[in-house]
Order: C-alpha cells, then sequence, then structure tokens
C-alpha cells in the first residue's frame, strides 16, 4: 500500500430531488461542481483529487477538467445517506482499486461554490495549528437570528424555541450553523468514528458568502446574487 499524506474527496451524487442534476447546474458559466474543482486545484495542498460519484455525466464533467474518475460510486448514493459514509466508502475503493492510503482527508462539497483555495488552506492550517482529529466548516448567524425561531402550530401561534428574554441584541451570544464546504478527519480516526463529528471535533468559522451550501433554487438564487455582485 502506497502511503500518501492529504486527499481531497468531492462527493457528487447523480440524484438531487430538490435541484434536479444540481451539481452541473449552470453557474456563473460552468458546471457547479467545476468551481470546486478548481479551488481544490488552486489550493494546491492534494496529493489526489477524487470525484466520488454514481454518475456518468459528473464524471464526465470531471475529466473534462483534468480530474480523472478511475471508477464510480456503488453505495451510498440516495439522499439519506450521510456525505461522511460517501467519504469513507471512497477512501476504501482508493484503497482497494489505487493502492494508495491518506492520513488526512479534507471533503469538500460541490453544492458550496463559493468557497476558494485561500479558504480551503486556512483551514487546513487551523486544523493543523490546533492538531484536531476532525474539523467542521461554520458561519456565523448574521441577519436571520436564530435566538428568536419559534414553533407555529396548526393555528400559526408561535412557541419561542429559546424562551429567554432578551433585552438588546448584544445581550445574545453568537450562534454557528454547520456548513459542508470544509470538512477535515485524521483517516484513521475518521475510519473508526464512521463520522466527521467524531470525538473532540471542532468548528472552523467561514465568512457565511464563503459558507453557502446550495440545496434549494432560494439558495441558489442568493448564490447567483453574491457572484454577480463580486463580477460587478
Amino acid at each position: 500500500m502506497v502511503k500518501k499524506k492529504i486527499i481531497a474527496v468531492i462527493p457528487a451524487r447523480g440524484g438531487s430531488r430538490r435541484i434536479p442534476h444540481k451539481n452541473i447546474i449552470n453557474f456563473g458559466g460552468k458546471p457547479l461542481i467545476q468551481w470546486t474543482l478548481e479551488a481544490a486545484t488552486e489550493a494546491c495542498l492534494f496529493d489526489r483529487i477524487f470525484i466520488s460519484t454514481d454518475d456518468e455525466e459528473i464524471a464526465g464533467v470531471a475529466q473534462k477538467f483534468g480530474v480523472p474518475v478511475p471508477f464510480l460510486r456503488d453505495k451510498y448514493g440516495d439522499d439519506s445517506s450521510p456525505s461522511s459514509l460517501a467519504t469513507i466508502y471512497a477512501l476504501s475503493q482508493i484503497e482497494k482499486h489505487l493502492n494508495e492510503e491518506y492520513d488526512t482527508v479534507i471533503q469538500l462539497m460541490p453544492n458550496c461554490p463559493l468557497r476558494k483555495a485561500e479558504h480551503i488552506v486556512e483551514a487546513y492550517r487551523n486544523f493543523l495549528c490546533k492538531k484536531a482529529n476532525f474539523q467542521i466548516s461554520c458561519f456565523k448567524f448574521g441577519w436571520m437570528n436564530p435566538w428568536l425561531a419559534v414553533k407555529l402550530d396548526q393555528d400559526l401561534r408561535p412557541t419561542r424555541l429559546f424562551p429567554q428574554k432578551w433585552e438588546r441584541p448584544g445581550e445574545r451570544e453568537p450562534l454557528y450553523c454547520p456548513t459542508g464546504a470544509i470538512w477535515i478527519a485524521r483517516v484513521p480516526q475518521l475510519k473508526r468514528a464512521n463520522t466527521f463529528y467524531g470525538e473532540g471535533h471542532i468548528f472552523y468559522p467561514l465568512d457565511w458568502k464563503a459558507a453557502i451550501d446550495i440545496d434549494t433554487y432560494e439558495d441558489l438564487e442568493m448564490a447567483r446574487a453574491l457572484l454577480e455582485r463580486k463580477e460587478e
């Protein structure tokens, strides 16, 4: 078995119920997944960039960009399978078919197109500095304030999730939400835990714009608006 240091795994299944063919839809003039391929390539960190996909069309896009897809994923391609399991399975496929083992894996979801190479490099530096086994990217809630969140019953009566009374916004502690942009783990620990949320995992805050996950058409509209603003 050939031992190598670091691999990028991009889990990109073909099925998507909310946005059909999401990973290869047009975003800023190129397939959505290409933004992640470019960021991973420009980061200059990886011994291998690997696309884990069950879809021939996605594989074709990656190969046109210069990233080979030596085999397709035959497990964990449904909506209910966590991306962690897809990445762990990809590592086992790589060991079996390519005879390669890695110390560290960075999982980059292809629906986070505004995350750039510098974000990947900075996240990896933090991972090394903190001597972590697991690191998950997140962003701080800003204009959306979850401290004020409510549930509505069938008559539209609200029940607050956080019943504390906050007199001023400055008194509320900041809250954070995970994003699939950059997840990092030591491979042996990831295999044992079977999740990036392994014991002692840490969160790494990203700028909210870089952290955007496109899962719905509303997310897509926001990401496109941000991209157009950057290009003005």
